[in-house]
């Protein structure tokens, strides 16, 4: 059986109905996910636990039929392989011993610390229905450094954009190690049996001008690059959230097939700007979703509108909220396949 999102990625022709897929669609605003993840214990302890970790992957696919399932995991499992200690605070996040060079760091046992999330995604290979995509994913070096070098996640990045500033070198080095253990643990993933790869580059609007291109546009072009140059056609969706200007740019010129776009985008001026060469995602406003009703049926209606004439994958501008009411993800499916 074919694949929606595949087909859309492989072919010119646009459908009827975009396929649609969000980012968090496993997470806590299902109450099967909150009873899964007390069964595992921590967050981290279901990330590493290949069949509760597939058990939350297929949650959201069973409930809403997506038309794509992302592993679940987390863009913060590289450092921790590369030895850096990671925890989570209740209510607060990630937190990591902040790093200021990669001389602590080692990519000698990355692919075994990560092996069991490409043994989720070969678990998923015969339990995800025929035709639903399924998505592996990493975060891009410059986001993922930006939580190792301060220690947690920062409003503004201040610490890694400072250690970029007066140390360049050392955080190259960072960097460096980032995309090197990216490319494997990628080409891992699609080993195991991703159809998809996305890029996750959170904190992109935090940079500008010479600093996006070195430390966003470069590194993400060299994995995928380095996926290409190990024989892996796999399509690639890159998010640079927040990186409003030149999109079209920086989907040409890092090699991705998929563009996701964020909330606050201009979805005419991307469109116009990349046109029919690059297959866009995006970019409901999560907390649209939260609100539901009329509000969401008509912020459904626009974005459809807006890409008529376009490929184009439905998602969200970010990832789901945890408030977010699960009757209203069923109302903005229903609203996009013509059933409400």
């Amino acid at each position: 059986m074919s694949k929606p999102v595949i087909d859309l990625i492989t072919n010119t022709n646009i459908p009827t109905t975009p396929p649609i897929w969000l980012m968090r669609q496993a997470g806590r605003y299902l109450p099967e996910y909150r009873d899964t993840r007390a069964i595992a214990g921590g967050f981290l302890d279901l990330c590493y636990n290949p069949k509760l970790a597939e058990e939350v992957t297929l949650q959201p696919i069973r409930r809403y039929g997506f038309d794509a399932a992302i592993v679940f995991a987390d863009i913060l499992l590289i450092p921790q392989a590369m030895g850096q200690k990671l925890w989570f605070e209740t209510g607060e996040g990630p937190r990591l011993d902040p790093i200021s060079s990669g001389s602590s760091l080692s990519l000698a046992r990355t692919r075994a610390h990560l092996a069991p999330i490409c043994e989720t995604l070969s678990r998923l290979t015969t339990s995800l229905p025929s035709e639903t995509t399924l998505i592996g994913f990493a975060g891009a070096p410059w986001t993922v450094a930006t939580y190792m070098v301060a220690g947690r996640g920062t409003p503004d990045q201040a610490p890694a954009r400072h250690l970029a500033d007066t140390n360049p070198d050392a955080f190259q080095e960072i960097i460096d190690m980032l995309v090197e253990a990216t490319i494997t643990y990628l080409a891992d993933q699609i080993a195991a049996g991703a159809d998809m790869i996305q890029i996750f580059e959170s904190w992109a609007a935090s940079l500008r001008g010479a600093d996006f291109e070195r430390w966003c546009v470069q590194p993400v072009k060299a994995i995928i690059a380095g996926l290409r140059d190990k024989g892996l056609t796999t399509p690639v969706i890159g998010f640079p959230r927040g990186a409003h200007g030149g999109l079209g740019v920086y989907a040409s010129t890092v090699g991705c097939d998929v563009l996701a776009l964020d909330t606050d985008v201009d979805r005419q001026a991307v469109r116009d700007e990349c046109g029919a060469d690059v297959v866009l995602q995006g970019n409901l406003d999560p907390q649209i979703l939260v609100a539901g009703g009329a509000a969401l049926d008509a912020a459904v209606d626009a974005i459809l509108d807006d890409f008529k004439d376009q490929r184009f994958i439905f998602n969200l501008g970010h990832g789901i909220v945890p408030q977010t009411p699960p009757e209203h993800v069923a109302q903005l499916v229903a609203r996009i396949r013509g059933q409400n």
